[in-house]
C-alpha cells in the first residue's frame, strides 16, 4: 500500500536537498509548478513523469514509491534505467505486435522471434535481408513532432530496397536506442513501425528498446530496423538481364524521402526563416517531412514475365549512384533530364542554397524515387500498371557505353 504523505515528504526532502525550487523541477519536467506542489502535498505523480522525476532527484522510481532512499546499495534505476518501468512499457507495446500472419509463431516475451519459413510453392526460396535507418531526418522528426511519421520513412525505405529485387517482405525487427525512455514517444514509434509494416504487407515480429543514459542524450532517439523477405531464386531481379534498347522508366517520389537531410539541416541553420516558407501550398517543414513513398504494392506483381529487367530504388547517391548498381558492364543508361519532372521543393532548395545541378543530382532524388529498366515492347504496359499508383514516365534508354549512367540536358532539369 502506497503511503502518499510519505512519498510527498520524500519528494520535498530530496528537492530541497538538491537545492532546487518547485519551479526548477517543473521546468525540467515541462509541467506546471502547481503540479509539483500537489506532489509535495500528497497527490501522486502520474507514471509518465515518474521516471523523469526520479532522474532529477537522483533516486529510483521504487525509492519514490517507497518514500525512502536505499543508501546501502547502488541500483540500475539510479544509473538511469528502471526495469520495472520499462517492463510495464513493453506490455503496453505488445498490442502493436499482434498480427494475423500465421507464420509468426510467438509474440512479445520470448528471447527471440519465431517465423515459419516453409514455402512449399517455391522450388528454391531465397531470403533477402536488409537493415535501414531514417538518417538525420529522425532528428528533425523529433524537433517538429513527426515521431510516428518517421517510422513510415524507415519501413517504406526498407521494404522498397528488397522489393526492387523481386522480394516479398515478411518480417521486421526494430531497434530504438535512447538516453531515457519516454513512454508516449516509444509508443508512437512502435505504433508507426507496426502500421507501416501492415501497409507493406509484412509483420513487426519483435525488436529491442535500449536505454543508454550518458551514451545517448536524454530526448535523443536513434531508430534502426531490419527485414527478411523471400523471393524464388528464378525470380530474382538484379539487372543481369538488362539489354541494349531497354527503356528506363521513372516513378515519381513525393519529396526528399530519407536522403539529403544533412544538407537541408545546414540550410535551415544558416537560414532559419525558410522553415515557414510556403512551397506549392505547404510550409518548408511540411514538404521535407513527407514520409518516404512506399512502392511495394505498385511493383509486387512485376517480374521478368512483364519484361522488367531491373529496378533501382533512388536513395543516397541519387539517380546515378543507384541506377548504376543494376547496369551491366558495357552498357549505359542514357537519361534525358529534360524529361525529369522535378518537384517544386527541389527547385526551392537549389535556388535557396545556390546548389549546382550535379550536387543536386548526387544528393537528392530530384523527383524520382524508383527507376525500372524494361524491355521496349513491355514499356507501355508496365507504365500503365505503375500509373495506377504513382506517376510513371519514360526518361531514358539503354545503349552501349563505358559509363553506366550518362545524363543529357543537365541544364534543363530544373526548368518548369
Amino acid at each position: 500500500m502506497l503511503d502518499n504523505q510519505k512519498i510527498a515528504d520524500f519528494i520535498s526532502h530530496k528537492r530541497k536537498q538538491m537545492g532546487m525550487t518547485q519551479s526548477d523541477i517543473a521546468d525540467r519536467l515541462k509541467v506546471s509548478f502547481q503540479s509539483v506542489s500537489k506532489w509535495e502535498n500528497g497527490t501522486l505523480p502520474n507514471v509518465e513523469v515518474l521516471v523523469g522525476l526520479a532522474a532529477i532527484l537522483n533516486v529510483s522510481v521504487d525509492e519514490i514509491l517507497q518514500g525512502r532512499e536505499n543508501n546501502e546499495s547502488f541500483s540500475y534505476s539510479k544509473a538511469g534505467v528502471d526495469i520495472s518501468y520499462t517492463d510495464a512499457m513493453k506490455k503496453e507495446m505488445a498490442v502493436y505486435l499482434q498480427t494475423e500472419d500465421k507464420r509468426v509463431l510467438n509474440g512479445l516475451g520470448p528471447f527471440a522471434s519465431l517465423y515459419d519459413i516453409e514455402f512449399p510453392d517455391m522450388e528454391h526460396p531465397v531470403l533477402v535481408l536488409k537493415s535501414e535507418e531514417p538518417g538525420s531526418k529522425q532528428k528533425l522528426a523529433m524537433e517538429y513532432g513527426y515521431s510516428e511519421s518517421v517510422c513510415h520513412d524507415m519501413i517504406n525505405h526498407l521494404v522498397n530496397d528488397i522489393a526492387v529485387m523481386g522480394a516479398k517482405p515478411l518480417a521486421v525487427l526494430d531497434t530504438i536506442v535512447c538516453g531515457n525512455a519516454e513512454k508516449e514517444t516509444i509508443k508512437s514509434f512502435v505504433k508507426g513501425i507496426s502500421d507501416a509494416c501492415k501497409e507493406n504487407e509484412c509483420a513487426l515480429v519483435g525488436g529491442e528498446t535500449s536505454i543508454q543514459p550518458d551514451v545517448v542524450n536524454k530526448g535523443v532517439y536513434i531508430l534502426t530496423s531490419s527485414i527478411a523477405g523471400i523471393v524464388p531464386r528464378e525470380n530474382i531481379i538484379d539487372g543481369s538481364m538488362v539489354s541494349e534498347d531497354d527503356i528506363v522508366l521513372a516513378v515519381a517520389s513525393n519529396g526528399l524521402h530519407t536522403n539529403g537531410y544533412t544538407l537541408v539541416r545546414l540550410l535551415m541553420e544558416k537560414m532559419p526563416q525558410i522553415k515557414l516558407e510556403k512551397i506549392d501550398g505547404e510550409t518548408f517543414i511540411e514538404q521535407i517531412m513527407k514520409p518516404h513513398t512506399p512502392y511495394y504494392k505498385a511493383i509486387k506483381t512485376l517480374s521478368y514475365r512483364d519484361g522488367v529487367h531491373g529496378m533501382a530504388h533512388i536513395t543516397g547517391g541519387g539517380i546515378e549512384g543507384n541506377l548504376s548498381r543494376i547496369i551491366p558492364d558495357g552498357l549505359c543508361a542514357e537519361i534525358d533530364l529534360a524529361k525529369l519532372k522535378t518537384l517544386p521543393i527541389f527547385r526551392y532548395i537549389k535556388q535557396t542554397g545556390n546548389i549546382d545541378e550535379k550536387e543536386m543530382l548526387s544528393t537528392f532524388n530530384c523527383g524520382v524515387g524508383l527507376m525500372l529498366v524494361v524491355a521496349k515492347q513491355y514499356a507501355k504496359q508496365v507504365t500503365e500498371h505503375i500509373k495506377k499508383y504513382y506517376d510513371c514516365y519514360e526518361i531514358g534508354e539503354i545503349r552501349r557505353g563505358k559509363e553506366k549512367v550518362a545524363f543529357w540536358n543537365l541544364n534543363k532539369m530544373f526548368q518548369e
